[in-house]
């Protein structure tokens, strides 16, 4: 007796549904609940209410370190943009040999662990370090690198590059080169064709890696912690003070649920603005 040939369908149409159903079982598990645990905390320890955001908002240091953590971030996201572009231009026109190396120098960040990196560069950026040793050699500096937000940005800036010049890579080599033969062809100058036509095919790599990093320097907190100094903490180093140091999980909830907030809102609007300037370059 043969099964009906919707039953067939059926099956197959439930199997893309039953091969997704571990990862939103580890997302659900690892990150969902969590979340949920935050906000929840947020507004119910040690009372129910918002007892918990009227302290946030209330305490004029929380404010700063808030808007010290978006500046930050921003400044991370844009100097981040300005390194990787190029970099990811030279990788699309490089010979494949060339292009293999360029590649391998992202990537090998990847394999090396996120505290040995950060450790380097407690080593480079001290007084006494090498970048301070090269600067004098010049006749500039010494400069006061570690301990300061200038050190939390470099360091930032090179462990989260990798993030910014994959996207534009993947981006990139996929426009069409001979678009700019062609617009050079009509008369117009290399570096208006740049901006015309291959800067505005290139704002999908912008956009996904702006927003890549920009969403992870809000998080970091083992590079700030170890570069930069107490009085110029961002969030992330707060809520683990008022979490693992207060125990105040609802004051740590309540300065997550804000960020979120904020970040959720920072990517509508970047994502906005760049939208926005794409169609002006494009026009």
């Amino acid at each position: 007796m043969s099964l009906p040939a919707t039953a067939g369908r059926d099956d197959r149409d439930r199997r893309p549904a039953l091969l997704i159903l571990p990862a939103l079982i580890a997302l659900a598990v690892f990150f969902l609940y969590p979340l949920v645990s935050m906000v929840i905390s947020a507004f119910t320890d040690p009372t129910p209410g918002l007892g918990n955001f009227a302290w946030f908002f209330g305490e004029p240091q929380n404010l700063r370190v808030l808007g010290r953590t978006f500046t930050t971030g921003l400044w991370v996201t844009v100097i981040a943009l300005v390194v990787s572009y190029p970099y990811a231009y030279a990788m699309t026109i490089a010979r494949p040999r060339a292009r293999s190396v360029l590649t391998l120098l992202v990537l090998v960040p990847f394999w090396t662990s996120l505290m040995v990196r950060t450790f380097a560069w407690v080593i480079l950026l001290q007084d006494t370090g090498v970048i301070n040793g090269a600067l004098q050699a010049i006749g500039l500096g010494p400069f006061n690198l570690i301990r300061t937000q200038t050190g939390v940005v470099i360091g930032m800036v090179q462990l989260l590059m990798p993030f910014m010049v994959l996207p534009l890579y993947a981006v990139m080599n996929g426009i069409d080169r001979r678009l700019l033969t062609a617009a050079g062809s009509l008369g117009a100058h290399p570096v208006k064709a740049f901006v015309k036509v291959y800067l505005p095919l290139s704002l999908p790599g912008v956009s996904a890696g702006c927003l890549t990093v920009f969403i992870s320097a809000l998080g970091f907190y083992v590079t700030p912690a170890l570069l930069g100094s107490p009085t110029d903490a961002l969030i992330s180093q707060q809520i683990f003070t008022q979490v693992n140091g207060l125990l105040k999980w609802g004051r740590g909830g309540a300065m997550g649920v804000v960020l979120l907030g904020l970040t959720l809102a920072m990517i509508a609007l970047l994502a906005l603005t760049l939208r926005r300037t794409g169609r002006k370059v494009a026009g």
